[in-house]
Parts: C-alpha cells; sequence; structure tokens
C-alpha cells in the first residue's frame, strides 16, 4: 500500500504559486470528518479558503492536514483540515492549479475501505464553487 501523493502535490503547488507572486487557494470538501471551518462560510458542502501568507498565520502543511489561522469577518479562527478535504488549489488570478480525487491503491483513512482503482485523479462529483465571472476557471481533466 503506498501513501498519498496529496500532500507532496499540495506542497509542491502551493510552492510554485507563491513563486509566481499568485495568490493560493483551495477548496475544502467542509463536510468530511475532522474539518474545522467557520460553517457560516460552507456552501453546498464546500468553502473556498485563501491560503496566502497575507490571509492566514501560522500555516501548516503536514502530511495530515492543512491548519492555520485566519479571519472571519474580522474574527480570528482556527482552521484544520485534513489533508482527505482538499478538493483543489489553484490560482485567484488565472485558475492554474489541481484538482485533487480519490488515488488508487490509497486506503481511505475514515475505514470505507480501499479507494476504488478505476478513478483517476479528477473527482468531478464536487462541483466548484461560483466565482464572480472576471475570474473563468482554467481547471482542466488530465487523462
Amino acid at each position: 500500500m503506498t501513501t498519498s501523493s496529496r500532500p507532496y502535490l499540495f506542497r509542491g503547488l502551493y510552492e510554485w504559486l507563491l513563486d509566481n507572486q499568485l495568490t493560493p487557494h483551495v477548496i475544502i470538501a467542509a463536510d468530511l470528518p475532522g474539518v474545522e471551518v467557520p460553517r457560516e462560510q460552507v456552501q453546498d458542502g464546500q468553502l473556498v479558503l485563501n491560503i496566502s501568507d497575507t490571509a492566514t498565520r501560522g500555516l501548516q502543511i503536514s502530511n495530515d492536514a492543512l491548519s492555520f489561522s485566519a479571519r472571519f469577518g474580522g474574527v480570528p479562527r482556527q482552521i484544520f483540515v485534513p489533508m482527505d478535504a482538499v478538493v483543489a488549489i489553484y490560482a485567484r488570478e488565472n485558475g492554474a492549479g489541481m484538482v485533487f480525487g480519490q488515488e488508487p491503491g490509497v486506503n481511505a483513512e475514515d475505514g470505507d475501505g480501499a479507494a476504488d482503482s478505476s478513478e483517476g485523479v479528477q473527482d468531478t462529483s464536487l462541483q466548484e464553487p461560483e466565482r464572480p465571472a472576471r475570474q473563468a476557471s482554467h481547471l482542466k481533466v488530465v487523462k
């Protein structure tokens, strides 16, 4: 059994976005177990978070989770997102990034067994939240 590539790809894309002066945003599946986010901000089970240096404090990206402190409506909140709940990371400015799906051969830790080997890197079951018209999505399905 292999470990998930998600945290490694996530960290790499995060660094690449920062190196290119882009603003990293993540899409979170907020209804998964262990996710600690402001529930009033969740729409259709998802939440988009700005994880740039100016929007977060104490950002930590481990193999297991993403955690940081951020302000929502001026109120500081602690955010904790298990890596399995990270749906995508992308640049606010141009949509460059990656959507994550289940990985073949990696066991889900919530006890539902092995991941379906017929699933690829793209998970189209989760809908991307609506963004303003000026920000077109450039994420693509790669086969």
